[in-house]
């Protein structure tokens, strides 16, 4: 079956935004494609469910190896690629290097902010062989953090002739895909008076029909919508102190849309076209970690965090009210850090706490199966503190593509029955230093059968197609 462009995707959501499309419908608009290959236009992918959903990709390794098409220099940061149009968005930081000051001994370094001077960029590059087609650089002096300090945490979102970036101090920038041209901006911090949050500004906005949705904090503007075309302000809901630093994602359950937001304090369900907040569940994630993307199964909503936060809340049958299915208990669920968990048919499947890779059943938290398989290096080294694994699933195949921060590509089957690892391959170098040791912290992105991924010093794209090496 021919696999849907960006644009048609992009006109995908627009009718589900609309909510006057049955899904029949909107299956033809997806099917009704010719044989281009899938774009990857936002943090977590087209449909910001993870899914890779493309044919003729050879994801067992042994039989034919990804092949490196080009690696083009660029400065640090955590912000993922995204690819849309023959072209890959990206942004970096410019800046020299840092020295922290000394501290007093027993003073947490995660907690230390930095006055760091510096710019931040965004680039476009052209998808067939990096060079970069235009740039935009602005200062961007950091205060957050300063181990965590080194460049922007978000994915830039294109969608429909713009490209949407939000830096680490809140510089929410709108340019045109074509030249670059910045349409408008604002700094969403000192718009709403809201310091600089420990880690950076990291929420990644969302589209919802005209409007793009931001995370931002503080009383009345934990998450702000803007008029996508002109940044101006249409709607502003909810009170936590912070707002975290995941994503909003919009679902529908029990056939009502939701805007899902997991914030310092809570996880919320709006209505995403007026913010009118339809419930409020209190599911503090420590430290304001709220990160990973709400997960739904039925009328089930998952969220995990640091230090063994993970739960469940269902959603009442008419949309406007919901409770703790299940969260308080710490030897159940998954709770990754950084990355969002992949779940299918009722189970969650993630990475976590101590180092265990887990299959958890989402309507108890019972976990199925355990391992430590994917989160080690290939050679069973490289333990340490806050392990992280990025999980792709790729639809076609019924692969599950797994990143982890040490920079190998893992492609595995996950099933209630257990974890089964098909091949894995180096595809970027760590670079980043955390509790000593080096890893990498980027989601990558996957698009027209290539990977496309990035460090502190370059971004690579590698070729899963039939152009493989052999």
């Amino acid at each position: 079956m021919a696999l849907p462009s960006a644009r048609h995707l992009d006109r995908a959501a627009d009718l589900r935004d609309e909510g006057g499309v049955k899904p029949f419908l909107l299956a033809l608009v997806l099917m009704s494609t010719s044989s281009l290959a899938e774009d990857w236009p936002q943090y977590l992918g087209a449909g910001r469910d993870a899914v890779w959903r493309e044919q003729d990709v050879e994801l067992d390794f042994a039989k034919r190896a990804p092949r490196l098409v080009w690696s083009v220099a660029v400065g640090s940061g955590y912000a993922g690629p995204s690819v849309a149009n023959g072209k890959v968005f990206l942004m970096d930081r410019q800046a020299k290097p840092f020295t922290a000051e000394k501290r007093k001994p027993g003073t947490n370094v995660n907690f230390v902010r930095g006055r760091i001077p510096g710019r931040e960029r965004v680039l476009c590059l052209s998808e067939t062989n990096g060079e970069i087609i235009w740039e935009h650089s602005y200062q961007a002096d950091y205060s957050s953090v300063y181990p965590y300090a080194i460049g922007p945490r978000t994915t830039p979102l294109v969608h429909d002739g713009m490209v949407y970036t939000l830096g680490a101090e809140g510089h929410l920038h709108a340019y045109t895909v074509d030249g670059g041209k910045l349409v408008w901006n604002r700094n969403i911090l000192k718009d709403y008076d809201f310091e600089t949050p420990l880690w950076g500004t990291a929420g990644h906005p969302i589209i919802g029909g005209d409007l793009l949705i931001c995370p931002v904090g503080g009383q009345g503007s934990t998450v702000v919508a803007f008029d996508r075309g002109t940044g101006e302000e249409k709607w502003k809901a909810l009170n936590a102190r912070e707002a975290g630093y995941g994503t909003p994602v919009i679902e529908t359950i029990n056939g009502h849309r939701q805007l899902l937001v997991w914030d310092a304090e809570n996880l919320n369900g709006l209505d995403p076209g007026t913010g009118a907040v339809h419930w409020s569940v209190p599911f503090k994630p420590e430290h304001g970690m709220a990160i990973g993307a709400p997960r739904v199964w039925k009328d089930l909503v998952f969220v995990m965090g640091y230090n063994n936060k993970s739960g469940a809340v269902r959603v009442a049958s008419d949309g406007k009210s919901a409770r703790l299915a299940w969260g308080r208990n710490l030897r159940k669920g998954v709770a990754g850090v950084m990355n969002t968990a992949w779940t299918r048919g009722g189970y969650i499947y993630s990475g976590g706490q101590r180092g265990f890779f887990r299959c958890v059943k989402m309507e108890t938290g019972e976990r199925i199966w355990e391992t430590r398989e994917p989160l080690l290096k290939a050679d069973g080294s490289g333990r340490g503190p806050w392990p992280h694994a990025f999980t792709v699933h790729h639809e076609p195949s019924g692969h599950t593509l797994i990143f982890n921060d040490h920079g190998e590509m893992i492609s595995a089957r996950l099933s209630p029955e257990g974890y089964r690892e098909i091949a894995r391959i180096q595809i970027i170098e760590p670079t980043h230093t955390v509790a000593g040791r080096l890893l990498v912290w980027s989601h990558p992105a996957l698009a027209n059968r290539r990977v496309y991924c990035r460090n502190d010093r370059e971004i690579r794209c590698w070729d899963l197609g039939p152009g493989g090496r052999p």
